[in-house]
């Protein structure tokens, strides 16, 4: 069993930055793969980016254009997303997720998921 928090969000102007994290608490955090989506007001939830276990594979969402890096720290049981050059488009409330069995073309999948956050709102205004 693992349990997501996530955390920094917040509201920032079009082309500012931030940097939400997610810290789980449970056992065996580095056996997950974690990944990162999001979900605007009426639309569906979709892919962000993933982390590989050990942190040396990353898969993004074109969407993102090298505006966005995941990274995760295992010794502290937490993964990060650094959001750079934000749009008013990114607009969205952004969840973590854990997986305990992903292939690379599975991570992008929600349903593959084991594990949520709650969520954190981020919000970019023009």
């Amino acid at each position: 069993q693992v349990q997501l928090v996530e955390s920094g969000g917040g509201l920032v102007q079009a082309g500012g930055s931030l940097r939400p994290s997610c810290a789980a608490s449970g056992r065996a955090f580095s056996s997950y793969v974690l990944g990162w989506f999001r979900q605007a007001p009426g639309k569906e939830r979709e892919f962000v980016g993933a982390i590989s276990r050990n942190g040396g594979n990353t898969y993004y969402a074109d969407f993102m254009k090298g505006r966005f890096t995941i990274s995760r720290d295992n010794t502290k049981n937490t993964v990060y997303l650094q959001m750079n050059s934000l749009k008013p488009e990114d607009t969205a409330v952004y969840y973590c997720a854990a997986g305990a069995v992903l292939s690379p073309v599975a991570v992008i999948t929600d349903g593959k998921y084991d594990y949520w956050g709650q969520g954190t709102q981020v919000t970019v205004s023009s």
